[in-house]
């Protein structure tokens, strides 16, 4: 294919080029005139078989030829007018000499304006740059002559090429001017609802460390952020980078599609759940621990953990009511508050809020963009310390960072969960109801508790009134994730928020302040009142 290309770009090409035209065209009449001479000689009564059975396979050797050059003619000509050969054509044709190859695509927009992706012309071929390098590659990914396309890239092949397939008139010119080469064709713009300096502001507060950022409006579902760490640069897209060598794993999207156990911040959903059956009392938390049988190990407060390691004593909480429990969140509290509320409710629970579906976040014409939400286990009725570990965010639960700040949303929007999007385009929709709006109203005080009194004070700013919670993940495979949901302002909501840190250790430490650093920087930009 390399020599093909090389041969295609020299300059004998065109020379070349026409002396195969005029070959064919001679091996073609050459055909024709032998048959025509046997047509003739079928006259001729020594030879009459030997003439009629020569002329039959040539009749059909003519037919075939013709019928294969029709196809070509009707596949590469009057296939340019149509969107979805087009957009194959990029996909999967990467012969450099391929005229859907020399479309100058629109280019892809952060709601702002501000250009992630755009054509340009290199040494007299159109090349895709992405200025923002990796930190949007996994939203807008890449389009690439030899390695395909991928991402908003992908999806929106057909808008970013000129049209839409009931556009026509828009393109039948495109065809026209790929089929003609009268001018290079262009494509048509498209809008994200993504903010480019909060992205890559994200992407610069994880680091090297691998994790993921979702931001999104709880209102419409417009995504403000959709950041994961590590990543590629479309810009220097090679064969190595899908040899999947790479043990950091840049091309995985953590933000839609990593699963990890949520810690704490499980413990939202655990009080909603208590919410919606109408609990309004305390529980007792002894130092000691809970646990539903002596053949397993308790569960314990970190309160009781970090007074072992200074070498004192702790009494424990005691009476703990579901709002003091969230901010000092207390795994005896949360195991016997989901023990005592069942494996049933538990099922509502994560039925109600979609965990285990797929949620679009992107519907075109030819491919849709869904994001995972999570993993349910299936818990026998009999395993009541199964249900105590997943019901603090350990054990076998998963979700992603991207379904933990949707949910976040459903809480900051009075239950209701609008569906995510990505194209500023999309009307906004609502997905489902999560929460009855007095849960989700009592709830989001709780969780305002959580940064004002309790394991998020850290990252209290005056002015600005963030509700969350932290979680620390434990990681069978190595330390801890850190983990932070939010929203902010408390009383008026305007940005919900997931942060997730791989092997980070305490949620307060590590992501927490990520999520502080975002809402600072997107009250300055306006998007925070």
């Amino acid at each position: 294919m390399n020599l093909l290309n090389a041969l295609v770009e020299s300059a004998a090409w065109p020379t070349l080029r026409a002396g195969l035209h005029v070959g064919f065209f001679l091996v073609l009449l050459y055909f024709l005139k032998r048959l025509f001479d046997l047509r003739g000689a079928t006259g001729l009564k020594h030879l009459p078989r030997a003439k009629r059975s020569l002329a039959l396979p040539l009749v059909l050797l003519v037919g075939v030829l013709g019928s294969v050059l029709a196809y070509q003619a009707t596949w590469q000509l009057t296939g340019l007018f149509r969107p979805q050969f087009v957009a194959f054509m990029q996909s999967h044709d990467r012969r450099q000499f391929n005229p859907a190859h020399r479309i100058q695509r629109g280019r892809i927009l952060d709601h702002r304006g501000e250009v992630l992706a755009a054509s340009v012309d290199h040494r007299g071929q159109v090349v895709r740059v992405y200025p923002s390098g990796p930190a949007f590659a996994h939203v807008v990914g890449y389009s690439h002559p030899r390695f395909g396309a991928a991402g908003i890239e992908a999806l929106a092949n057909v808008h970013l090429n000129g049209g839409a397939p009931e556009d026509l008139k828009d393109w039948g010119e495109l065809g026209r001017q790929l089929v003609t080469q009268a001018k290079q064709p262009r494509g048509r713009d498209l809008m994200l609802t993504v903010d480019g300096e909060l992205q890559r502001l994200a992407v610069d507060l994880l680091g090297p460390r691998p994790g993921a950022v979702v931001l999104l409006r709880p209102s419409d579902g417009a995504i403000r952020v959709l950041a994961s760490t590590p990543a590629y640069d479309p810009n220097r897209i090679s064969a190595a980078l899908f040899r999947g060598a790479d043990p950091a794993l840049p091309l995985l999207n953590r933000a839609t599609q990593g699963l990890y156990p949520p810690g704490s911040t499980y413990k939202v959903i655990t009080a909603a759940q208590a919410l919606n059956a109408g609990f309004s009392g305390t529980l007792y938390c002894p130092a000691d621990g809970y646990t539903t049988s002596a053949r397993y190990r308790k569960i314990r407060d970190q309160a009781y953990y970090s007074a072992r390691e200074a070498g004192r004593s702790w009494g424990g909480y005691g009476n703990l009511d579901l709002a003091t429990a969230l901010a000092e969140s207390s795994n005896v509290f949360f195991a016997q508050l989901g023990v005592q509320h069942g494996h049933d409710a538990f099922r509502r629970t994560a039925e109600q809020l979609q965990i285990g579906r797929k949620i679009s976040l992107y519907e075109g014409p030819f491919g849709s963009w869904a994001m995972a939400t999570g993993r349910v286990p299936s818990i026998h009725d009999s395993d009541r310390y199964g249900l105590a570990q997943i019901s603090i965010g350990q054990g076998a639960i998963l979700v992603t960072p991207a379904h933990m700040a949707l949910i976040t949303a459903a809480v900051a929007n009075r239950g209701v969960a609008m569906r995510p999007r990505l194209v500023a385009s999309d009307p906004p929709q609502a997905l489902a109801r999560f929460l009855p709006e007095g849960s989700a109203n009592r709830l989001a005080k709780m969780m305002r508790k959580v940064v004002t009194d309790g394991t998020g004070r850290g990252i209290d700013v005056p002015g600005l009134a963030i509700a969350g919670k932290t979680g620390t993940a434990q990681n069978p495979q190595g330390p801890a994730h850190s983990w932070f949901i939010g929203f902010a302002p408390a009383e008026r909501p305007a940005l919900a928020v997931a942060v997730l840190v791989e092997h980070a250790g305490f949620g307060s430490k590590a992501a927490a302040p990520i999520a502080r650093d975002l809402f600072l920087r997107a009250r300055e930009l306006g998007e925070l009142p």
